[in-house]
């Protein structure tokens, strides 16, 4: 992949991998001992117990040498997840559906995160809705001469399907009618085109929210995910089979417990953390750990309503080719066994 780049745990710079601990290890029927483990992750806020973890050393008590890769997007985790490239993956709920519709055995055993999302728009926009409600985005049209821009995550991905939910479903409108979309990968991607002005809104999770307040963005909060969908899941822990019928699959959710209790704990240390993985400054940071959107859990069950919202939604629209069940989405065994 030339999407992602790589960097070792410091259980496997430990334990001596080096440069030379290897991609493709999935399908260790018997992981524990010297066995290696495959992590992807995302450089994004619901999936900051990866970074906790990693800076705290919790990964150093999962029996497994850890080969991190770092993607820039779901998409790109999906693929490699069906070259057998990876073991677990700390990525969207929607990517990971798609994961398990493809007939890959794995499973969700934790969230990392919910209600994390804020439907973010251009301040004239607020104005045109507090006056015309759904009607704002012909409104908009009319006086701009183009639709509304968002500009998002690649389809398919959770800040996209949110947005695609709460403008068919909330408001009413047919997204592709209503407003332009725009596929953006990453947070920073994002930000960008807010700060230059080449889109009007966005779907997207922290540090955007934050950083643009702080820096007096026009574009704000519009609508956060709980105001549109109590429990609505986004970043989520899937393992294959093979791992989540090891020991290594409690001993990575006890650290990931850890991780998810010290950002509870701990918000300037968590900040500090951020600071150095993510490149957003501590106090950004901080104002972000405090505000409504960072909500970091682990049990599975705080997103089983939004879940099934996601996954009906995920398949009316072609996304996945079966409506998955809780069940053939989750596993709770791992979590309730610790």
């Amino acid at each position: 992949m030339t999407s992602d780049s790589q960097r070792l745990s410091r259980r496997a710079y430990l334990a001596g991998a080096g440069a030379a601990a290897t991609v493709g290890l999935a399908g260790c029927v018997d992981l524990g001992g010297s066995d290696e483990l495959t992590l992807a992750h995302m450089p994004i806020f619901p999936d900051l117990q990866y970074y906790v973890m990693e800076a705290e050393g919790y990964l150093d008590d999962v029996d497994a040498t850890i080969e991190s890769r770092e993607f820039t997007d779901g998409p790109a985790i999906v693929q490699a997840f069906g070259g057998d490239e990876l073991d677990v993956a700390m990525f969207g709920v929607v990517p990971s559906m798609i994961v398990i519709d493809r007939g890959i055995p794995a499973k969700v055993t934790a969230t990392n995160i919910k209600e994390p999302m804020a439907i973010m728009a251009h301040e004239e926009f607020h104005s045109m809705w507090d006056e015309h409600g759904a009607d704002a985005f012909g409104v908009w049209e009319e006086e701009k001469g183009r639709k509304f821009r968002f500009g998002t995550f690649p389809q398919g991905s959770v800040p996209d399907v949110l947005l695609r939910y709460w403008l068919q479903s909330e408001v009413g409108v047919d997204p592709t009618e209503a407003a332009e979309i725009l596929e953006i990968s990453g947070a920073n991607a994002v930000w960008q085109a807010i700060a230059n002005g080449e889109v009007d809104g966005t779907s997207i999770m922290e540090p955007v929210p934050t950083r643009a307040d702080q820096e007096g963005s026009p574009v704000s909060t519009f609508r956060t995910a709980a105001d549109i969908m109590p429990g609505q899941p986004a970043a989520v822990t899937l393992m294959r089979d093979e791992v989540r019928n090891s020991p290594v699959a409690t001993q990575f959710l006890e650290a990931h417990v850890n991780a998810t209790e010290f950002i509870d704990a701990n918000p300037e240390g968590t900040a500090q953390i951020v600071e150095d993985s993510l490149g957003m400054p501590a106090d950004q940071a901080l104002a972000a750990l405090q505000g409504p959107l960072s909500n970091f859990v682990t049990d599975p069950h705080e997103i089983e309503n939004g879940t099934e919202i996601f996954a009906e939604f995920a398949h009316e629209n072609g996304q996945i080719d079966e409506q998955l069940s809780l069940d053939q989405i989750f596993d709770y065994s791992v979590y309730e066994g610790l």
